[in-house]
């Protein structure tokens, strides 16, 4: 849901002045303030839309002295570039955002199609449908074009091709947990750790397809998914148990792995029972 909160003069503004870059089509808020979620504490997210060419030098000039812009591609393939800034006493972060590769990715989520990239600061790895669900949930604050608003009223219903693939990935759960009984064996917590990290997010991201519902990044993703239709009973705190101590003997980490792959075919089981509803 997107907040009716009001958005801080200075935010507002800020945003009418970024449509006036060359390059920049809109400005939308993001995060949890578009969400109404936000902490007094919150900063507040600018997604900053753009078409190449796009004038850096406009809006290192409009972030003022001792902000870095970063280029697009400077903070990795998927989360693009931007800044941190403050205005008064408001923190506020510009996010880029390449317009037309957010329709494309759009376009192939509509498919059924996604891609999962690595990218720095999102362990699970930047799940393409992000994209399209940024605008989904986030908040239109200066759109001359209309571009944003249309995409936003497009990406409100989530695409049922996209939820289809979403589910059916899940198989990869059970592949990760087999694969983390070979690192129990060898008393290898790094390795078991990580793949029962990678087949919970995996189980997570099902889970949110299954409730037709976007999953941005993994922040709360958890704490949401355990409330999700097709949670099995008790997943957050199990899933919690599993990742909070996972162990460091072969014993230990065995015991693990089996609670992990009784909880991944229950979350299984539950997701092909409820795939059309």
């Amino acid at each position: 849901m997107t907040s009716s909160l009001p958005v801080p003069a200075p935010v507002q503004e800020m945003a009418d002045r970024l449509t006036r870059v060359p390059g920049v089509v809109g400005v939308m808020l993001g995060g949890s303030r578009a969400r109404g979620e936000g902490r007094a504490d919150s900063d507040w997210d600018l997604g900053v839309y753009y078409r190449e060419p796009l004038d850096l030098a406009a809006l290192g000039a409009l972030a003022g002295d001792g902000v870095e812009v970063a280029a697009p591609g400077a903070w990795g393939p998927w989360v693009n570039g931007g800044a941190w800034l403050r205005v008064g006493d408001t923190a506020v972060d510009w996010i880029l955002r390449d317009l037309d590769r957010v329709g494309r990715v759009w376009r192939e989520c509509q498919e059924g199609r996604y891609e999962v990239g690595v990218q720095a600061g999102h362990p699970l790895g930047f799940w393409s449908p992000c994209y399209p669900g940024e605008a989904a949930l986030g908040r239109v604050l200066a759109d001359p074009s209309g571009e944003l608003t249309a995409l936003r009223a497009a990406t409100a219903a989530y695409p049922e091709p996209l939820r289809r693939s979403l589910l059916a990935a899940a198989w990869e759960a059970e592949f990760l947990v087999e694969g983390a009984a070979k690192g129990a064996s060898g008393a290898d917590p790094l390795f078991v750790s990580l793949c029962l990290s990678r087949a919970l997010g995996v189980l997570t991201q099902s889970l949110y397809a299954h409730a037709r519902r976007w999953c941005l990044n993994e922040k709360g993703a958890l704490a949401v998914a355990e409330t999700l239709p097709a949670a099995p009973p008790g997943f957050g705190d199990r899933a919690r148990a599993l990742l909070g101590s996972p162990g460091a003997t072969a014993a230990e980490l065995s015991a693990t792995v089996a609670a992990a792959r009784t909880l991944v075919a229950e979350t299984r089981a539950a997701l092909a029972a409820a795939v059309d509803v």
